[in-house]
């Protein structure tokens, strides 16, 4: 990163150097030149979630640049959820199958990313590899921990994403609910009205995690791995939703899917609000004409859950050096522009701008002049992932059956 290093903060210092080692030791090729030569000819197998036709658009455009300019055909294999590309890794490691595996390259974060670290099923380190890498904003905390595990090089930061709720204006004053106790309020005076995705689903179990992380006694101690004192720890999040779900859409007895389901339920007129981690979906869904340009994006004024999504290669990857190659794209200015434009995808880049030259400076910036999207707010670290399987099997076990 071009930092002047006697120019930062004593906190900026410690955020670098808990980037450098998060990003950690290349492995493979020192020379690029090499691993772009291995890449070429090579058919890299990506598998990432496929539930947003303008997503999938957007990797579809990468595909081309990447064989354009590369040689490395690029191969998108549609999954409803990541796990199902972990439990197929697990899998080929039981079988012995230590090379030729059928992931190359995968869209991941939070549990998922731990469960694969701890098991040794992860390529790496090779980040610093990356010439991009460089580029990248080492002042980001997010980007060097990943749901409190260190990254240590094994997986590369893609995208930015902060917990946005999304409402329909005209149906709600000019002082939207900020806190879970208004929102709860509101929810109680429009029964019907509100919903979030059923967990596991990422959004709804993301929603339980920002109820909790305002609602808990001690937020540090969500960081910590789960104990004996779940259910102490927990009770404010389930108090507040037997309060709410009465009053839910369908009265609680059903929950949309998935984040694109709550925002067909907004679009059509059901429900009053949207759930996302994306700042500006809302302005990519207006441009798309799917919502009414009366939505508007707010964050609790305590603050967002905010995290980085990622990329990472499996242990027995078929084409490391071409998911290196397709890595370092998406990495680039380019790329990281058209994904954060809303008429492409309008999801937050991990760049640092301030390390770009004015050119690919320019290239951004569009997605923050949308009126739908909220303003910046303080983010509220990610769990410890051991908070996000048990709140899903306790959010089951008192819910799932209604």
């Amino acid at each position: 990163m071009r930092i002047l290093l006697r120019h930062l903060r004593p906190a900026a210092l410690l955020a670098l150097a808990a980037f450098s080692q998060g990003i950690g030791a290349a492995q493979g090729p020192a020379n690029w030149a090499e691993v772009e030569k291995a890449a070429r000819g090579q058919t890299v197998y990506f598998n990432a979630w496929a539930g947003d036709a303008t997503i999938n658009q957007y990797i579809a455009w990468a595909s081309d640049e990447v064989q354009r300019r590369h040689g490395v055909k690029l191969v998108l294999v549609k999954v409803s959820d990541i796990a199902e590309a972990v439990a197929r890794l697990q899998a080929e490691k039981a079988a012995g199958r230590a090379t030729g595996g059928s992931v190359d390259l995968m869209w991941i974060n939070g549990e998922n990313f731990a469960s694969l670290k701890a098991a040794g099923l992860l390529y790496g380190p090779w980040v610093a590899t990356l010439p991009n890498a460089r580029l990248l904003d080492a002042t980001d905390p997010t980007q060097a921990t990943d749901f409190t595990v260190p990254t240590a090089g094994l997986e590369m930061p893609w995208g930015g994403a902060r917990f946005t709720f999304f409402y329909e204006s005209a149906a709600i004053p000019s002082t939207p609910p900020r806190t879970p106790a208004d929102l709860l309020a509101w929810i109680r005076a429009h029964p019907g009205r509100f919903t979030y995705p059923r967990p596991p689903d990422f959004i709804g179990t993301s929603f339980l995690k920002q109820l909790l992380l305002l609602l808990a006694a001690d937020q540090g101690r969500l960081q910590r791995p789960v104990s004996t004192d779940f259910d102490v720890v927990t009770q404010p999040l389930w108090t507040w939703l037997d309060a709410a779900h009465p009053h839910l859409w369908r009265s609680g007895r059903a929950f949309p899917r998935s984040s694109p389901e709550q925002r067909r339920l907004l679009g059509d007129g059901e429900v009053d609000w949207l759930l996302s981690f994306n700042p500006f979906e809302a302005a990519r869904a207006i441009r798309a004409r799917e919502l009414s340009a009366s939505i508007k994006g707010l964050h609790f004024s305590q603050g967002a859950l905010g995290n980085s999504h990622f990329l990472a290669i499996p242990f027995n990857s078929s084409a490391s050096a071409g998911a290196r190659v397709v890595a370092n794209f998406l990495l680039s200015p380019e790329a990281q522009a058209r994904k954060a434009d809303p008429a492409h995808w309008g999801d937050p880049t991990v760049l640092s701008l301030a390390s770009l030259g004015a050119a690919d400076r320019a290239r951004f910036g569009r997605g923050e002049q949308d009126s739908a999207a909220p303003a910046p707010v303080r983010l509220l670290p990610e769990s410890h992932p051991s908070w996000t399987t048990a709140l899903e099997r306790a959010w089951s076990l008192r819910y799932g059956a209604q």
